[in-house]
């Protein structure tokens, strides 16, 4: 048991639930796929297969990857030991319940009861150290946690109640949440990877106007999906939203070096940052009336932003807290180049053609499949 505590892949939050959210976002995405095309008509969990897909990817596959990120860097930004061995290994073991509940023939309230207590831990876990090292400047990382509690809240209950509209507003509200988590996030490190990345000399810091201003907008967003503001176009909240595609853009200006092109560590961060803004801008055309669907909004955020960004994220953080060079084999680069690729299929072919989940889907799990075949032993192993 001491063996097993003391095993490198339970020395920091990011190695087990890397190798966990990847693996799941591989297999979840490869399931749903089956399930659309018929192959797989038994599959029927509680509330159905929507329900699952809505709850598993935002709340299974997403928080696993924020868990271990945030596990990593909470130690790095407050000088206090991060979580490790049993109490690591036991916030594990609470989202691997939630995710193998589906399987197990258990009453539907119990099931659902299982999924609640991953976020309050994972939220108690870095918010103890936040506010013992006085980091307010973090305190919103923790705010958006709770957010995505009380998001998990909503959707779960609209599975316990069969109210599919309910679902609906606390998974959206949950996605342009990670959003708001990324703006954060992404605003800090996008800009010191690209300079360290580049050997370049350190920028400007960012006004801190706009910065708030996204945050504050991306939160809204949030909360407007919550309260069922989006359920139909609202000309205003075109305002919103292109405000904040706006805001994505003059970052994504200001960060550009055209040395990132060579680097792929870097335009992999930054292709899947673009798509924040393309969500962003989506949902303004959707609600000014111009775009029919807004799914593909949800999905450019879902499928691109999110995903994307993850998928880079872990693979340049892997690689850095394992002491390893910064310089991806051409196995990860192809699972970037195959995601964006998914991105691509699931907005702009999906609206011609019905291969386009397919496609979407296959290019996706390729993707994460990629990442575990290069990066599970790294993940296992002792830091170099």
């Amino acid at each position: 048991m001491r063996r097993l505590a003391a095993a490198p892949v339970f020395s920091l939050g990011f190695r087990p639930f890397f190798l966990a959210g990847a693996g799941f976002a591989a297999i979840a995405v490869a399931i749903w796929a089956l399930w659309l095309y018929g192959r797989l008509p038994g599959a029927q969990p509680v509330g159905g297969m929507l329900a699952w897909h809505r709850h598993e990817m935002p709340f299974g596959f997403a928080t696993a990857i924020i868990a271990g990120f945030l596990l990593t860097a909470v130690p790095n930004w407050t000088g206090r030991p991060g979580l490790n061995g049993w109490p690591l290994i036991g916030l594990v073991l609470v989202w691997l319940l939630a995710r193998f509940a589906w399987l197990l023939p258990i009453p539907d309230g119990l099931l659902l009861l299982v999924q609640v207590p991953f976020l309050p831990l994972l939220a108690w876990a870095i918010g103890r150290d936040l506010v013992a090292a006085g980091k307010r400047d973090n305190y919103p990382v923790l705010l958006v946690i709770a957010l995505m509690a009380g998001a998990q809240g909503m959707t779960l209950w609209g599975i316990a109640v069969d109210d599919a509209g309910l679902q609906r507003r606390g998974v959206l509200a949950a996605l342009w949440l990670v959003a708001a988590l990324m703006t954060v996030i992404g605003g800090r490190v996008l800009p010191f990877f690209i300079q360290r990345g580049l050997n370049r000399a350190a920028a400007c810091a960012a006004q801190a106007l706009p910065t708030r201003v996204l945050l504050l907008c991306s939160l809204f967003a949030a909360v407007s999906f919550a309260g069922g503001l989006n359920d139909g176009p609202r000309p205003w909240l075109a305002l919103l939203f292109g405000l904040m595609g706006v805001l994505h853009l003059l970052r994504l200006w200001r960060w550009h070096d055209r040395g990132i092109w060579r680097v792929p560590l870097l335009w992999s961060l930054y292709l899947a940052y673009a798509w924040l803004m393309v969500a962003a801008l989506a949902m303004a055309l959707w609600h000014a009336g111009v775009m029919p669907q807004q799914s593909l909004a949800t999905h450019a955020l879902a499928v691109g932003g999110i995903g994307g960004l993850i998928l880079a994220m872990i693979a340049r953080v892997s690689l850095g807290h394992t002491g390893r060079l910064l310089q991806p084999s051409s196995l990860v680069v192809l699972g970037f180049a195959l995601l964006l690729i998914a991105a691509v299929c699931r907005v702009f072919l999906v609206p011609f053609s019905g291969f386009g989940l397919a496609l979407s889907a296959l290019f996706w799990s390729g993707a994460f499949v990629l990442f575990l075949a290069r990066y599970t032993g790294i993940l296992l192993k002792p830091r170099c």
